[in-house]
C-alpha cells in the first residue's frame, strides 16, 4: 500500500508550561485532577484551591446540622461543584433522592456528570437549571408537594466561576467584564456600569458591600465603559484616597466586584424570596442550613430564622452562627467569611432538637 499523499502532522501534547503556569487555560494539571492528583495535592497542602476547583465550606458541620438519613428527601439549592450535594446523596442512600438546583448553565452539566458517575441510580438524582427562588416549582415537579426532609443553601460563588476569566467575577486574571451565573441571560456588569446613574450605584455599593467610599467610587465609576476585569481594578485603584495602603485599596477593589455581582444576579432579591417561600418547602421537623459569605446575606437570614422561631413556623434554630475552624481556613482560605446558620421546622422533633 502507497503512504498518503498528505499524511497529517503529528501534534505533539503542549507542554506543561513551567512550574507555576499564569494562564488560567494552562493549568490543565489543576483542571483534571484525575489525571494530576500529586499535583492537586500539593496546592491545597500549600493552603491554596486549585484552579476550577471548589472545596466544599464546612462540610462536617453542615452532615451534623442537616443529619441527613437514608430514605429522606434532600435537597441542594446550590449545586456548584457539587461536593456538599455529593455528600448529601451519599447520605440518604438507600431510598432517598437528592433534587439539585444550579442557574450556572455551565457549571450544572459537569456537576451532575461527576455526582452521577458515582453510580447514583436516575431516581435518587434530579438536577434543574434554575435559581433557588424557583423551589416551590421544582419540588412540585418532583412530587414532593409536602415539603423536603433536608435543605442546604450555600449562597457563594464557586471557585469554578471566580477562577475561569472568561466569566469575570475576578481580577485575579483579565477576562470580559461579565458576572452573570447564567451568561446567557440577563446584563453584564460592564453594561450595568454605563447605564447606571451615580446615585443608584453609590446605593449598591454601600447596600451589598458596605463600602465607605461608595460616592466617591460611584462618581469615577458609573457612565464609563469598563471593558474588563483588570480595567476595572485599576478604575478603583485610581480612585481612591491616596492616604490608603495597599491592603485597603484591594479590600474596596473586592468590595465592589462583590456589590456589582449581587447586583448582575439579583442576589438580595433571589435570596429574599426564597426565604418567604422556605416554610412551604419544609416537611414536619425538617433541617435547613443556609451558608452566607457576606453581611448582607447573613443579616436576611438570621432576620428570617430568628422571626420563624418566635412566630411557631421553626420549632429550633442556631443562636451563635458556626465559623470555619482556624485549620479549615488554613486549607481552604477561601472559607475564611463563612457563616452556617440552621433551623429546624416546626412539627415533629428533629435531629438537632433530640440532640
Amino acid at each position: 500500500m502507497s503512504e498518503p499523499e498528505n499524511p497529517a502532522p503529528h501534534r505533539r501534547r503542549p507542554r506543561y508550561p513551567g512550574k507555576n503556569p499564569r494562564r488560567f487555560e494552562d493549568k490543565y494539571k489543576e483542571l483534571n485532577p484525575e489525571l494530576h492528583a500529586e499535583t492537586v495535592a500539593k496546592v491545597r497542602a500549600a493552603g491554596k484551591t486549585p484552579a476550577g476547583q471548589h472545596v466544599p465550606v464546612l462540610l462536617r458541620e453542615i452532615l451534623d446540622v442537616l443529619a441527613p438519613r437514608p430514605g429522606e428527601r434532600a435537597v441542594d439549592c446550590t449545586l456548584g461543584h457539587g461536593g456538599h450535594a455529593g455528600a448529601l446523596l451519599k447520605a440518604v442512600q438507600p431510598g432517598g433522592a437528592l433534587l439539585a438546583l444550579d442557574q450556572d448553565p455551565i457549571e450544572i452539566v459537569r456537576a451532575e456528570a461527576r455526582l452521577r458517575a458515582g453510580g447514583c441510580g436516575e431516581d435518587a438524582l434530579l438536577v434543574r437549571r434554575m435559581s433557588f427562588a424557583g423551589l416551590p416549582r421544582a419540588l412540585a415537579e418532583m412530587g414532593w408537594c409536602d415539603g423536603a426532609d433536608v435543605l442546604l443553601a450555600d449562597l457563594g460563588c464557586s471557585s469554578m466561576q471566580f477562577d475561569n476569566p472568561a466569566r469575570g467575577f475576578s481580577f485575579k486574571h483579565d477576562g470580559p467584564l461579565d458576572m452573570r451565573m447564567n451568561p446567557l441571560r440577563g446584563v453584564s456588569a460592564r453594561d450595568l456600569l454605563q447605564k447606571l446613574p451615580v446615585e443608584k450605584l453609590a446605593e449598591i455599593l454601600e447596600e451589598n458591600a458596605d463600602e465607605r467610599h461608595a460616592v466617591l467610587l460611584a462618581r469615577a465609576l458609573a457612565g464609563r465603559d469598563h471593558a474588563s476585569t483588570r480595567a476595572l481594578a485599576e478604575a478603583v485603584r485610581g480612585a481612591l484616597p491616596g492616604r490608603l495602603d495597599e491592603r485597603e485599596r484591594e479590600a474596596a477593589v473586592r468590595r465592589v466586584f462583590q456589590a456589582l455581582r449581587i447586583a448582575v444576579n439579583g442576589e438580595f432579591e433571589a435570596l429574599d424570596t426564597f426565604l418567604r417561600q422556605l416554610p412551604a418547602c419544609l416537611r414536619p421537623g425538617a433541617r435547613v442550613a443556609i451558608l452566607t459569605f457576606h453581611s448582607g446575606e447573613d443579616r436576611r437570614v438570621k432576620h428570617v430564622f430568628r422571626d420563624g422561631l418566635r412566630g411557631g413556623v421553626f420549632s429550633a434554630v442556631n443562636d451563635e452562627v458556626i465559623r470555619p475552624s482556624p485549620q479549615e481556613i488554613r486549607d481552604n482560605p477561601r472559607a475564611s467569611p463563612a457563616k452556617l446558620r440552621w433551623a429546624v421546622a416546626a412539627g415533629s422533633a428533629g435531629a438537632l432538637e433530640r440532640e
